[in-house]
Order: structure tokens, then sequence, then C-alpha cells
């Protein structure tokens, strides 16, 4: 598929995660630029009017610390950056929230960690949570909570984050922000005939033999860039390596005009989500479908409501694979349910207004959520 209608894909995108990192946040470690901060702002905004849903990855909390304590250079001691992490966060999210305030849109702090996406009760909360915040038209502003990780347990750089961000959510595009237009075939601070690279594919090995190392203010680089594209192809979204410093360049991105680096996935969202699903996680159980969920599932493209569901075999938690059959036991389809085994024999065949009776309280009204959802 050639590069123009590629471009033209992602004007038709509809979940968006926007990371931006340190040195265009700062300004090159000049405290927090105002300015810059409003313009992304402007246009993001311009972007949730036409009904994108937006996810905001942003670093600078530690960069924002360091110019608050007056440090001229970024601390080896962890928790001296721990206490530059929670001074600048102050300053960080007041900015942000003011500014979409400005556009008369919500915001909403979230802080991760690597245990919240690798624990998958807490994998599954921090889904649910921003799940929730998207539905809302609330915007998560989300960072890795740099006052209480450890180097044990850190995502590394928060281009993984977004990265990871976009798996969380099923998002279709990553857009990387950074202080290059783009990313070059050679390292342009030495290689002054460098070409910027238009589109790659985001498993293609050359692409990290010519990426760089990370400036003095983030822990990220093209290096980090790279990699987080293959981390969000695995679950089908496309990456843009994108000057954060080019005028109006998320609004003109997103009109399909040629700007920044283009890496996309080996295969398109719904066929990398369904080869993750059938064939990466190991079946815990079985529901027993009637006709109509069948015929909502197959004809319908519907979330599995608990009403349809005639029987529950096997033992699985929240969040575990499990198989869907019709009344001859032939399958139908494969998810991710939202309740155990025990949970969803209480369930089964009753409205989803009945869950809080049945439970005491509501995860969510669907047995199996579309998104986590493929039908066989």
């Amino acid at each position: 598929m050639n590069s123009l209608t590629q471009r033209q894909k992602l004007t038709q995108c509809q979940r968006v995660v926007v990371k931006i990192g340190s040195a265009l946040l700062t300004n090159d470690g000049q405290g927090l630029d105002q300015q810059a901060i409003a313009d992304w702002v402007t246009q993001m905004a311009a972007l949730r009017a036409q009904g994108k849903e937006l996810l905001l990855v942003t670093s600078g909390s530690v960069a924002e610390g360091m110019v608050r304590l007056g440090w001229k250079q970024r601390p080896q001691s962890i928790h001296r950056l721990q206490a530059a992490a929670a001074v600048g966060q102050m300053g960080l999210i007041q900015t942000w929230e003011s500014a979409f305030k400005h556009h008369g849109l919500l915001s909403a702090q979230i802080l991760l960690t690597h245990d919240d996406l690798s624990n998958r009760k807490r994998y599954l909360n921090a889904r649910s949570a921003l799940r929730t915040l998207l539905d809302l038209n609330v915007i998560p502003i989300i960072n890795e909570n740099d006052t209480v990780v450890t180097d044990e347990i850190r995502f590394g750089d928060n281009d993984t984050l977004g990265a990871l961000v976009a798996n969380l959510l099923e998002a279709d595009t990553l857009i990387l922000l950074t202080d290059q237009p783009g990313l070059y075939d050679a390292d342009p601070r030495h290689h002054p005939e460098a070409q910027l690279i238009d589109q790659g594919r985001a498993q293609d090995p050359r692409l990290l033999e010519v990426a760089g190392d990370g400036g003095a203010l983030g822990r990220g680089g093209m290096q980090t860039k790279v990699r987080a594209a293959r981390l969000a192809a695995r679950s089908g979204a496309r990456t843009v390596i994108l000057g954060g410093r080019t005028p109006q360049a998320l609004a003109r991105l997103m009109q399909g005009e040629t700007l920044g680096t283009l890496l996309l996935p080996d295969e398109e969202p719904i066929t990398a989500r369904k080869r993750w699903l059938a064939g990466h996680l190991q079946e815990k159980g079985s529901l027993i479908l009637d006709a109509g969920a069948v015929k909502a599932l197959r004809q319908g493209g519907r979330s599995l409501l608990p009403v349809g569901v005639r029987e529950v075999q096997g033992h699985f938690m929240r969040g575990e694979l499990v198989v869907c059959l019709d009344e001859n036991r032939m399958p139908v389809a494969k998810g991710l349910v939202n309740y155990t085994a025990d949970q969803a024999r209480l369930l089964a065949g009753q409205p989803s207004s009945e869950i809080e009776n049945l439970l005491g309280y509501v995860e969510t009204p669907e047995l199996i959520h579309r998104d986590n959802l493929v039908v066989i």
C-alpha cells in the first residue's frame, strides 16, 4: 500500500495516544514552555472536536522539578530523581489542566508504574478506568509515577509507556512528538546529508541501526521510539515520530500531510488483535450461548451480555481467555472475560441491570466487551 494511502488512513483514526518528551515540554531545560503547551492543546482540542479520542502521555516532571529546584544537571541518585519528579509533577499537571480547561475540556491525571501494567488485576483496572474516562469525554494525562518507581520496575522511558498505553486501549495511532523532524537514515548531528525516512515497517531491523541515543533531559531517544513503535505494532497500532516544533504538526498530520516518520505494523489492528487473542492466550473455560447471542456476535459485532449465556464451564479469573460456543458446542468466538467463572454462573441468563443485585457491584455491563472479543 502506498505512502499516500497510509497517510490518508491517519485522518480516519479514532483513538490516538500522543506522547510529548521532556526536551520539548521544557524548551531544552528552560522550564515548562507554556506557549508550546498551549499550541499543542489547541491542536488536540481541535482533534477532539472532530470526535477523536485522545490520551496524552507526558514527560517533564523530573525536568520541571530540576528547574524549580535550581538544579543544572540531572541527578543520578534515585531518591533525588524521585524528589525532582514530585516537585515537577505539581507544575506539569497544573499547566496541562489549565490549558485543556481553556478549551472547555476536562482532563485527569494518571500515574502508572510497570507493576500496574504487568499485574493482571491492576492492568484490567487501569484499562477500565481509562476507558471510562474516554467515555466521559475526559482526556487522560498519563505519566510514569517517578516518585515511587525504582529502577527494577521502571518503564525505561515514556515512549515505551506510550506504546503500552496504545496496547492497553487498542489505540490505532501512537504519535511520538520529539525535538527532531522524524527519523533519519543517519544521525543528522554527524551526517548533514542524512535523509528523513518518510515511511517504514516498525519491525524493520535496519531502523534501530540508524537511530541515536537520548539527550541530557530525557531517557528516550530515537532507538526508544523505534522500539516503542514495535511494541505498539503488537496490537496493530501505527506510530508517527513527529517533530514537535513543526508549526501545527498534529493538525497537519491529521489532515493527511506528509510529516515525520510513519512506522507501520505488519498487520491491520483487527488482524493483529485476533492473532493475539486466538494464538497467544490459553483458553481457561467456555460459555455456552443461546441463538440470540450467537447471532448478535456473528452478525451484529456486539459485546456479549450475561443474558445470552446459558451455561458456564471451567474455572477462570477476570481477564482470562474463554471460548464462546453455540448450543451445539461449536466455537463462535474467543474473548477476555470481565468476571470470574463463579460470578459468570450467577449472571448467566440475567439482564445486565441485575448485575449489581447479584454481585453487589458492577464492573461492566458486558460479560465480554466487543473490543476484547474475536469471532472465529
